[in-house]
């Protein structure tokens, strides 16, 4: 295969898409986004950079147009425009049909839970009264979620008490709502697997992933085992592709509670939770995406220290943004500092994320503890 000549189209600008890019451009090959604003961070480095929004059908096209292979960054984007593109030969990976599912979580729910994947019992709610019924039956807390659209715990409202549900179904939108059992985890955990055009699946250690306010703040991985659970995870992550059928990178979001295994999502995309790929692993999951959707043999991803910590640099405050920390963070040995490029840092926005490496699962949350408070994405 000559690679030189292949084109990719990335929908969507903004970090992970960056990523992507910087793999791309290892291999010399030709990208163009489409983002709705012209200073995404993936726009200094795209080859070409089309501004629409991500609904529209002719921008879309134009994208098309231009490229061998579609992927994207993010789910929710217009499905029915790509479909319209796929059927007319344009080669969309992951495919269409894998997104159409996977961005209604109602539908990737019922597609899980048909194939015998455990996920938390939940039922789709087309009014108050759908709302307070399920809450009689079931019991409080109970999670009602938007169907479409959310994303870091937008689009979520935690229901603890039956004066709680009417404020949550108003704020959500009174539409395209699902309401879901509470799972009280003991553990929250996530895995990265890859899927090339001829099947063959990579998968990457498993992540433990902690979130403050709904946003992932850390993510940990260690050579030291899960233990009983560990086969049964990794069982699930792929099950879960061939479930979708994916080609590419996916993320499949999981709790532990009680020695039971349940999944929460499924990202038809490199995610957040995977970013601790890029140092710790031989092979990064931005890589393997690449790899996958062009065609080409996928890379080692096996842990290459013995342990890694991720952690988000939110905005923390709102303004022009400026980093600040990062000579003396790299004072230690061991820390990567990603900046993504936003240039407005807003309070809570994620502006990048650095990750630390060590020897020992303790050695790594030493020079995580030194440098957490550091290194700071602030508005000037």
């Amino acid at each position: 295969m000559n690679i030189l000549n292949k084109k990719i189209g990335i929908i969507g600008g903004g970090q992970l898409g960056k990523m992507m890019i910087l793999e791309a451009k290892r291999l010399n090959i030709y990208t163009v986004t489409l983002d709705s604003s012209h200073d995404c961070p993936s726009g200094s480095i795209s080859d070409e950079l089309i501004v629409a929004d991500f609904h529209n059908e002719k921008a879309i096209g134009e994208l098309a147009d231009k490229v061998d292979v579609i992927t994207y960054e993010f789910e929710h984007i217009n499905a029915e425009a790509l479909a319209k593109l796929e059927k007319a030969g344009h080669v969309i990976y992951p495919s269409v049909s894998s997104l159409a599912l996977i961005q209604d979580k109602f539908s990737q729910k019922t597609k899980l839970r048909e194939n015998g994947v455990k996920v938390p019992d939940f039922e789709r709610i087309s009014s108050l009264d759908d709302l307070y019924k399920y809450a009689a039956k079931n019991g409080y807390p109970i999670m009602l979620k938007s169907c479409k659209d959310g994303y870091d715990g937008k689009g979520n409202y935690l229901i603890g008490a039956e004066s709680d549900i009417e404020n949550g179904f108003n704020m959500l939108g009174k539409r395209d709502l699902m309401v879901e059992e509470f799972i009280n985890f003991d553990m929250e955990l996530s895995v990265i697997a890859t899927r090339g055009i001829d099947g063959k699946k990579v998968i990457y250690p498993i992540a433990h992933n902690v979130h403050a306010d709904s946003i992932l703040d850390t993510t940990t991985v260690c050579s030291e085992s899960f233990g009983d659970m560990q086969a049964s995870v990794y069982d699930i992550a792929e099950k879960t592709m061939e479930i979708f059928d994916g080609i590419g990178t996916f993320c499949v979001e999981m709790f532990i509670s009680k020695n039971t295994v349940y999944v929460n999502e499924v990202a038809p995309r490199p995610h957040n939770s995977g970013h601790y790929t890029i140092e710790g692993c031989r092979v990064n999951q931005f890589e393997n995406h690449i790899r996958a959707i062009l065609g080409l043999p996928l890379g080692d991803t096996r842990l290459l220290h013995g342990a890694v910590i991720m952690r988000n640099l939110l905005g923390q405050s709102d303004g022009e943004a400026c980093a600040d920390g990062v000579e003396q963070a790299y004072n230690t040995p061991g820390v990567n500092v990603h900046i993504y490029g936003k240039p407005q840092s807003k309070k809570g926005r994620k502006m990048g994320h650095y990750t630390v490496t060590g020897d020992t699962l303790e050695q790594a949350r030493e020079k995580d503890e030194k440098t957490k408070n550091i290194v700071r994405i602030i508005g000037l």
